[in-house]
């Protein structure tokens, strides 16, 4: 019988970077808010972020911040997952700098921090999706030596239509 990933949600995992660290507080989730609209516009508000993000807790989920004079300027939200394809693995769920720290680097700084996470976990890969048509994300994340292998489909069902 294999062993289940244990409950990582509040480990405090090394980070190198001085200017990132995880956003556990309730008020370091919601300085958070205003960098993840950016990426998904459709969060209604801050409650309705932080009752999805208490939700994807329960499997994991966390985000790492890039903290500037007590701000946020960026964050990766990522969980562990577990598959019959790649095993045990660290899921980005979420990568997002805000409008104005574009080109500063902070993409690479968060997913160098989330494989130092991914090994100090003990899993051996890092995956994560972008949209077809996100050519500047893609080439980004050729640079960072992630590599396609699969294409995702999805459909909408039932009254989500």
């Amino acid at each position: 019988m294999g062993t289940r990933l244990p409950d990582l949600t509040q480990t405090q995992w090394r980070i190198a970077d001085a200017a990132l660290r995880h956003a556990d507080s309730d008020a370091d989730k919601r300085a958070c808010f205003p960098v993840m609209h950016e990426l998904r516009p459709h969060l209604q508000d801050e409650d309705d972020f932080m009752q999805r993000i208490g939700r994807a807790a329960d499997e994991s989920y966390r985000i790492l911040a890039a903290w500037e004079e007590g701000r946020v300027v960026a964050l990766a939200g990522y969980r562990f997952q577990e598959n019959l394809v790649y095993g045990k693995f660290l899921y980005v769920d979420d990568l997002v700098s805000a409008e104005g720290q574009r080109g500063k680097r902070w993409g690479e700084r968060l997913l160098k921090a989330v494989d130092e996470v991914a090994a100090q976990a003990g899993v051996a890969r890092v995956v994560l999706d972008t949209g077809m048509a996100n050519t500047l994300a893609q080439r980004f994340y050729f640079r960072q030596g992630m590599l396609t292998g699969a294409l995702r489909f999805g459909k909408p069902v039932g009254s989500a239509q």
